[in-house]
């Protein structure tokens, strides 16, 4: 079985395999558990190959979605491995141009949530503060 990832060196190799319409995430031979879990987490469906020798695993963008939505999935994922500090290629064909803008502003909008929630605390005294005086 063809491996891109070997192949070519990544850690995450995103494609639409050959003579398909199905976009694959393969993974070197090998590949930490920790990234396979994480392509799982990111909407990709584990799909693996047990011979006498090796296991051979790769990810599938899930067939039941729309062939657009299969896009917006494959190249969100990208910036979610980027930042765990895998190495991804991905193929133009699979690239969806509007998904990173959108990626980003939803990193944004995450980070902001949580600092815009935060409140500081109320002083909760039942006395009240005594004038501060000077000589």
């Amino acid at each position: 079985m063809a491996n891109l990832a070997d192949a070519h060196g990544a850690d995450v190799e995103i494609y639409v395999k050959a003579l398909t319409t199905t976009i694959h995430a393969d993974t070197p031979t090998g590949a930490p558990v920790k990234l396979h879990d994480l392509l799982d987490q990111l909407g990709l469906e584990r799909q693996e190959v047990r011979t006498a020798g090796p296991v051979y695993i790769w990810h599938e963008v899930p067939g039941h979605i729309s062939a657009a939505e299969q896009k917006r999935l494959a190249t969100r994922a990208i910036p979610a491995l980027l930042r765990a500090g895998y190495k991804v290629s991905c193929t133009s064909e699979v690239f969806d141009e509007g998904a990173p803008q959108q990626a980003v502003r939803a990193i944004r909008a995450a980070k902001s949530r949580p600092a815009a929630q935060y409140q500081a605390p109320t002083a909760t005294s039942s006395h009240p503060a005594s004038p501060r005086r000077t000589p």
